[in-house]
């Protein structure tokens, strides 16, 4: 019985305001379900939470992953950019050249993400996050294909990725050149067994299609600690636990 994918932490300065930008350009609501973090829940199923904790680490380099955002129409991908904007996003240049149609921003804390033109084939059918766009090896997209049993849609040119065969944002990893990592990992994946499975059986299973341990024990959510085969970290929470 594999993990499902709960969760998508990212670390924030300020939670609440973090929140609140990601609420507007995703059309959800911010929740408060008393952990102390700021909460976007679901927007349908297949979908997981996005959790906004606190931390007082600034952030550093560029993110390991980064969503980016599907459009319907071209209107529909300036509007977000527009609202974006309006909420205290900034245009970002990482290279991408005159031609290229999508958008390229950052959000009130740097975090980058972009807003990717209608009629791209890669995301069609997918909602609002199309796909979360990871740095990462082939080795890794294969790691988690087999950790949330969500099959490969694309696997050549040392670029993967994967969605879960009910749908939803996929998630790929780019292959090389990778980015040097720098300060803290700010965004994380929960997993948890669902309700009646086993969190450490789980675990054993993850340890043997190729993560690490980064800490012994649980945390005193019950929380284990693990690294995928790039020494991304990643949690495996208790069974049952909705994100």
């Amino acid at each position: 019985m594999t993990c499902e994918l709960v969760a998508l932490c990212v670390d924030a300065n300020d939670p609440a305001v973090l929140a609140e930008f990601w609420a507007a350009v995703l059309g959800r609501e911010v929740e408060d379900d008393g952990s102390g973090e700021a909460v976007l829940p679901p927007d349908g199923e297949p979908g997981f939470t996005i959790r906004f904790a606190p931390t007082s680490e600034p952030k550093v380099g560029p993110n390991q992953m980064h969503f980016d955002l599907a459009s319907t129409t071209s209107q529909d991908q300036a509007a977000t950019v527009t609202r974006a904007l309006e909420r205290g996003a900034s245009h970002l240049d990482v290279g991408q050249l005159p031609q290229e149609e999508h958008v390229v921003l950052a959000d009130p804390e740097g975090n980058e993400f972009c807003v990717i033109e209608a009629g791209n084939g890669f995301l069609a059918g997918t909602p609002r996050i199309g796909c979360l766009s990871s740095d990462g090896s082939p080795r890794v997209g294969h790691f988690w294909s087999e950790a949330l049993g969500w099959p490969l849609v694309w696997d050549q040119d040392e670029e993967t990725a994967i969605q879960s065969a009910r749908g939803g944002s996929k998630i790929s990893w780019g292959g090389p050149p990778y980015t040097p990592r720098s300060g803290t990992q700010r965004w994380r994946w929960h997993l948890a067994p669902p309700p009646g499975g086993d969190q450490q059986a789980e675990v054993e299973r993850l340890l043997g299609l190729g993560a690490s341990r980064l800490a012994s024990g649980r945390r005193a959510d019950g929380a284990v600690v693990l690294a995928d085969p790039d020494g991304n970290e990643f949690r495996v929470l208790p069974a049952g636990t909705a994100g």
